[in-house]
């Protein structure tokens, strides 16, 4: 049975934000997406208002913890209590570590970990989740937060924080009735991943096909998982079927990991 809730998705406008934004619209909940352009996030809010049901859009920068508060409190104003939160703003980035900046260590942190630490709170302290049944809270990390990647650092840094903040705060949450749960997608084909190819070929100076094939070979299935993959998980995950999920790191990715 299908319990419908107010979800909020962060990075909602492309990739598997938009892509969990859509089934959370099929499945009946009323969807708020937030990012930071205004037109990729009408173009895909545009997209969820056929499956009938309410949609906001808001722009914010979610590694910005008094942009988060304001999100927050319209994403409240707009749709009424958040019943499941969906942190899967993020951005790639790396690079040989001697020659990585204090802005980009700084930049990818605050997209992928802190983000999830802002908005995360704010939530529970001001989102209303602790009054809604079967409230979830899912954070987007990767298997690159399970393990070592090579040239990216800070993002491998930041997705295991995301990992390890997950299992400490779903910990913390169980006793209130919210599943706080992360999902972790292996190589994925989003406009991100061709960007992370595109960065691999120049520190290898090849070709992105060639990094592709590379990357492909690694994968037990031999591809890449679809966004529309990684949200049927967190569209599980959101499920009455799924309450005794939680403090878990669940992978998406082809046998890639198996950890």
């Amino acid at each position: 049975m299908s319990l419908s809730r107010h979800a909020l998705v962060t990075g909602g406008s492309s990739g598997i934000g938009a892509a969990v934004a859509r089934r959370l619209a099929a499945a009946g909940h009323t969807v708020t997406i937030c990012g930071r352009d205004p037109e990729k996030l009408d173009r895909t809010a545009a997209e969820l208002s056929g499956h009938g049901v309410p949609v906001a859009v808001l722009t914010a920068d979610v590694s910005d913890p008094q942009q988060v508060r304001g999100l927050v409190g319209r994403a409240v104003e707009a749709n009424g209590p958040i019943g499941i939160l969906v942190n899967n703003a993020g951005r790639n980035g790396g690079g040989r570590t001697a020659e990585l900046t204090d802005e980009l260590w700084r930049e990818v942190l605050g997209t992928n970990l802190d983000s999830v630490f802002y908005v995360t709170r704010e939530v529970l302290a001001r989102g209303g989740i602790d009054k809604v049944d079967h409230g979830r809270i899912i954070n987007i990390a990767s298997t690159a937060g399970k393990q070592g990647v090579l040239l990216a650092a800070p993002y491998s840094a930041s997705k295991h924080g995301v990992v390890g903040f997950t299992k400490a705060v779903g910990k913390e949450l169980a006793s209130q009735g919210i599943a706080m749960n992360a999902v972790c997608p292996g190589y994925v084909e989003t406009p991100m991943a061709s960007r992370v190819r595109q960065a691999y070929a120049q520190a290898w100076e090849t070709t992105e096909a060639e990094v592709l094939t590379a990357f492909e070979a690694k994968i037990p299935l031999g591809r890449y998982s679809t966004a529309d993959e990684v949200a049927s998980l967190v569209e599980y995950l959101t499920t009455e079927g799924a309450a005794s999920i939680t403090a878990q790191a669940l992978n998406v990715c082809g046998g890639l990991g198996n950890f």
